[in-house]
């Protein structure tokens, strides 16, 4: 398989990578204090609180990931932003289906899913985070800089900066 040539596709896998480490971490940290605040309701509330948080901030970088697959294409720029923008909004009628079949269950804990989804969330920035600062990428990425200066191959042809030649002076 051939590198993708978008500079935004390793940076995205990576993040993708070290959130679902950290996200395993996070559930297991969530779940043991959600078990120890309200037992089993508790944890069920920090594994499922933890596990929708990654999903939800999973979408998004998996959307643009399978949209970066048409870079080159001529209608690149409409697909990738249907493909983005369609993610956004499974994402929107997912979360408000399961916030409001989730807030009527007995089993669920509100204050440790509340604070699961929003330890979630402030993981996963901080992983973005940290995975763009190590990150090496160019300010402005994706082109190609000329390699000889076109004032160089003007004067080379006997005319000045100007567009002048040196008898027209």
């Amino acid at each position: 398989m051939n590198p993708s040539p978008v500079s935004s596709t390793p940076i995205l896998r990576r993040t993708l990578t070290w959130s679902a480490g950290a996200a395993l971490v996070l559930a297991l940290v969530a779940g043991g204090i959600g078990y120890a605040v309200d037992a089993t309701d508790g944890l069920w509330s920090g594994l499922i609180g933890v596990l929708l948080a990654f999903l939800f901030l999973g979408i998004t970088a998996g959307s643009i990931l399978f949209a970066n697959r048409w870079f080159g294409d001529p209608i690149y720029v409409q697909l990738f932003f249907a493909i983005v923008l369609g993610g956004w909004l499974v994402k929107l009628g997912l979360f408000l289906v399961l916030m409001i079949v989730l807030s009527g269950q007995p089993w669920i804990s509100p204050l440790v899913f509340f604070l699961s989804i929003v330890a979630g969330v402030v993981l996963s920035l901080v992983v973005d985070a940290i995975v763009l600062v190590r990150m090496r990428l160019p300010h402005v990425s994706d082109i190609d800089l000329p390699t000889v200066n076109p004032e160089d191959e003007a004067e080379a042809d006997g005319q000045n900066t100007r567009g002048a030649t040196e008898g027209d002076r």
